[in-house]
């Protein structure tokens, strides 16, 4: 039977391998297949600094951030968002207030956090307090 901690480190090389910056804690079920160990395994990584949460059973590989000393995702939330949604086949498009700014109806510069999407997305994504929206686009 494997550790807990060779199961940890064998977690922390996919991610370090992979080409992808979010994953869902189903990605390592080839690794283990109680939930539960794969699961603590992550917490530990969290605890490290090595990914961070960014919703339910969702993580991004993640970085101590020089400015404020605290564990950051390594990419900007919206391309993150973005990578996500990719992998759950839900294409991106502009949202409104991107639109609304392509078309020079207002100066107003989104911010980025609301992302426009083909199919609805019931899912909270994003890390301390900071969050995108995801608006349906029919």
């Amino acid at each position: 039977m494997k550790t807990l901690n060779t199961i940890e480190d064998a977690i922390a090389r996919k991610i370090d391998d992979s080409t992808r910056d979010v994953f869902l804690s189903e990605d390592f079920q080839d690794i283990a297949s109680d939930s539960q160990v794969i699961g603590r395994s992550l917490n530990e990584l969290e605890n490290k600094g090595k990914i961070i949460a960014m919703g339910e059973n969702l993580y991004a590989k993640a970085v101590i951030s020089p400015l404020s000393k605290r564990i950051v995702p390594r990419k900007a939330l919206r391309e993150l968002a973005t990578e996500f949604l990719g992998y759950l086949n839900i294409e991106v498009v502009p949202s409104s207030y991107d639109k609304a700014y392509n078309e020079g109806r207002t100066t107003q510069v989104p911010t980025g956090r609301v992302i426009g999407v083909k199919k609805p997305v019931d899912l909270n994504f994003g890390y301390d307090g900071k969050f995108v929206t995801f608006e349906y686009v029919a």
